[in-house]
C-alpha cells in the first residue's frame, strides 16, 4: 500500500469516524468463510456496518477525529474489525448471538455516546443499553400513567364529585 493510498484510507476512516457516535472494535479473525458470511450478513441486516481495518491506519483516524476515544487504542492489537451502528446496542446484540455456537468474534471496546468501553467482559453492559427510541417510549409510558388513575378514577367515582375525590385519595 503506498503512502498516498494510506492517506486517503485515514481520511475516509476518520469522516466515518466523525459520523457516528457508536463504533465496536472486535476480532473476528478465525471465524470460517461460512460464518464470516453469516456475520456480514446480520450486520448488512441489522444497519451495522462491518469492516476489517489495519490498526495503525484506525489509531490515525482516531487520533485526527474530533472525538475522544480515551484508551481504546489501547486494544488496538491482533487482527481489528470495525462495526458502525447507529444504534448502541445492536452490535453487542449481535456478537452475543454469533457468540452461541462460537467463541468469536471476540470485543475488544466500543465507543458509544462519548463514553468508552473496553474488554469483552463489558458484552453485557452493552447489550443492556437502552436505544433513544426504548427510553422515549418509557419516558411516554410512565408520564401517561398518572393521566390513566385520574381517568380510570373519574369512570370509577359515578361522575359524583364525592366519590371521584374519595377514588383519587384512595390511589
Amino acid at each position: 500500500m503506498t503512502r498516498e493510498e494510506k492517506s486517503r484510507v485515514i481520511e475516509d476512516l476518520t469522516a466515518q469516524l466523525a459520523e457516528t457516535n457508536v463504533m465496536y472494535i472486535a476480532d473476528i479473525s478465525g471465524l470460517n468463510a461460512e460464518t464470516t458470511s453469516n456475520l456480514r450478513r446480520a450486520c448488512f441486516k441489522a444497519g451495522i456496518e462491518l469492516a476489517v481495518v489495519k490498526n495503525t491506519l484506525l489509531e490515525k483516524a482516531m487520533e485526527a477525529s474530533d472525538n475522544d476515544y480515551g484508551d481504546l487504542s489501547s486494544v488496538l492489537k491482533g487482527n481489528t474489525s470495525i462495526l458502525i451502528a447507529e444504534n448502541g446496542n445492536a452490535p453487542a446484540k449481535i456478537i452475543k448471538e454469533f457468540r452461541k455456537k462460537s467463541d468469536k468474534p471476540i470485543l475488544k471496546g466500543a465507543y458509544i455516546h462519548q463514553a468508552v468501553f473496553i474488554g469483552d467482559n463489558q458484552l453485557d453492559a452493552l447489550v443492556a443499553l437502552k436505544s433513544k427510541e426504548e427510553v422515549i417510549g418509557e419516558i411516554i409510558g410512565i408520564l401517561q400513567s398518572p393521566a390513566k388513575n385520574v381517568v380510570s378514577a373519574l369512570k370509577s367515582g359515578g361522575g359524583k364529585i364525592a366519590g371521584i375525590v374519595k377514588t383519587l385519595s384512595e390511589r
